[in-house]
């Protein structure tokens, strides 16, 4: 049993082990995972430093032109203006404004999702969107006094009268055309046109008009704090210009194949290690159970060893026994059959030397069996065919068989082993007679062989008689325990003294339903 338990607990360690394994690979993946997802949120800070600066660049007093920012956005997403920047990484890049709507947008402008808004990031299959700030502002914070204007284009601001007069109105459109969409004619809150003739831009106010009052000079709350050009805009045509044209924030997609290859390079990586680390410790499992059964084979022979040491020395007692007492049984046997013999002896002196011949003899024998079994055993291996050895057995007990009218069937595989000859039929022949007077008359013996494994096999002795007790199967091989009235209770001792010299095992097991199987492990075939 203490083998047994040393072995579970060494397999639970080699388990625990590489579990750990496969915990420590799982977190290295995450880490793996999120430095990947922080290398694209450093890369969308960068690439929204550079549209900052590209719009700092373009801005002329707080103001943006559409047209001219546009082709520098769209080659910013092609990946033709910074180095650091792919292609295949950038997909689109929305300017938004105060109510958080795009002003301008490159690339795939489908990928835009008001849902961004809510957070700082969005990430979906196969792109990621960010909210950044542009000229240090922030969709969530209002408005900064670091305002900047995308104005659709100077065509817009110039297409009034000249001098004094100019307005921020576009011609009359034909009757059957639709005003200009992109035009701060139609940035009004409420969905109606907004007029920009209140005082053109740098102009002083028309004839009959007031200029706003100045409130001091705060931002967006007079006109000194307004960019020149809007200086004499009135209040509601500012507020819907800035609701619609003030630059407030970016949105920034990009691809997420970079993510997705680092991370699945890394998975195979990890799944790799796991794989190795189970294959080891699948094999120090393998190398620990080989251990395990050479130390167990180890102990056998000690203990075999140190069994025939012991048995030597009883030898010598048990030869001085049989010296000393052989002879005066011979004498007392032989005087009783003299007695018996003589004329005029009366029958009552013939019947009592009679039995007392048949107690000398059973004396006799079971002074035999002891010198049999305190006997050393040395073992010379050969090959033996072990069905051959079998179906002698069988023959030599073929009398007893007959006698009680016993079924008896030999099969299995052939399988030749290496044992001692006259050990293996003695043990054979042991086990044989003893299911022979366990069964009752017209019962069935069954002796097979197999191999188990490559370099193993087993030898199985079944009998449908009544059985051995559980509490009993490991006393059976004891010296003089038997459970047979007639037997000495030396047979299966005997019969265990050889497995062990051999270094085999054997075991008595039920044999369902009804029946004994003593099994005989650890044959080593021939080859």
């Amino acid at each position: 049993m203490q083998p047994r338990r040393n072995s579970t607990l060494i397999y639970g360690l080699l388990l625990a082990v590489w579990a750990l394994v496969v915990a420590w690979q799982v977190d290295e993946h995450v880490r793996v995972r999120e430095a990947a997802r922080t290398d694209l949120r450093n890369r969308s800070q960068e690439i929204a430093n550079d549209v900052s600066a590209m719009i700092r660049a373009a801005r002329f007093r707080g103001a943006v032109v559409q047209d001219r920012l546009e082709p520098v956005l769209n080659l910013l997403v092609n990946g033709r203006t910074n180095a650091l920047v792919k292609s295949s990484e950038l997909i689109s890049i929305t300017l938004l404004n105060t109510n958080g709507d795009p002003v301008v947008s490159v690339g795939d402008t489908n990928l835009f999702s008001r849902d961004i808004l809510a957070g700082s990031e969005l990430w979906s299959e196969g792109h990621v969107s960010f909210v950044l700030p542009v000229e240090g502002a922030s969709v969530s914070e209002g408005m900064t006094n670091n305002s900047t204007f995308v104005l659709p284009s100077f065509r817009d601001m110039n297409n009034g009268p000249r001098g004094g007069e100019r307005n921020f109105q576009h011609p009359e459109p034909p009757p059957d055309e639709p005003p200009p969409s992109n035009s701060f004619e139609n940035a009004s809150t409420n969905g109606a046109p907004t007029n920009f003739t209140g005082g053109g831009i740098g102009g002083p106010p028309r004839e009959g008009e007031e200029p706003p009052p100045d409130n001091g000079g705060g931002r967006h709350g007079s006109p000194r704090g307004r960019p020149p050009w809007m200086r004499w805009m009135s209040e509601a045509d500012f507020k819907a210009l800035v609701a619609t044209h003030e630059l407030h924030g970016l949105v920034l997609t990009l691809s997420t194949q970079s993510l997705r290859t680092a991370t699945r390079h890394d998975l195979w990586l990890r799944f790799i290690i796991i794989f190795f680390a189970g294959i080891s410790a699948i094999g120090s499992g393998l190398a620990w159970r080989n251990v395990s059964k050479t130390s167990e084979l180890q102990i056998r022979l000690v203990r075999a060893s140190e069994m025939n040491s012991h048995l030597k020395e009883m030898n010598l007692a048990a030869a001085g026994l049989a010296h000393e007492t052989r002879n005066p049984l011979n004498i007392i046997r032989g005087m009783a059959q003299m007695i018996s013999k003589q004329t005029g002896t009366p029958p009552e002196i013939r019947e009592k030397s009679s039995a007392i011949v048949d107690q000398t003899d059973r004396v006799t024998a079971q002074l035999n069996e002891f010198i049999n079994y305190s006997r050393p055993r040395e073992v010379r291996r050969s090959k033996i065919a072990l069905n051959s050895a079998v179906n002698e057995v069988v023959r030599t007990l073929t009398h007893d068989i007959e006698e009680k009218k016993l079924r008896v069937e030999t099969g299995g595989e052939p399988i030749a082993i290496e044992a001692d000859d006259q050990l293996l039929r003695q043990v054979l022949f042991n086990l044989l007679l003893n299911a022979i007077q366990a069964v009752d008359v017209g019962g069935q013996i069954q002796i097979s062989a197999r191999r188990a494994g490559a370099t193993g096999a087993s030898l199985e002795i079944r009998d449908d008689g009544p059985g051995v007790p559980p509490g009993s199967r490991q006393e059976i091989f004891k010296p003089y325990f038997t459970t047979n009235e007639k037997g000495t209770g030396l047979g299966l001792a005997v019969v265990q003294q050889i497995v062990l010299a051999h270094g085999w095992e054997i075991e008595c097991l039920a044999n369902e339903p009804r029946g004994a199987v003593f099994r005989i492990t650890h044959l080593k075939p021939a080859v």
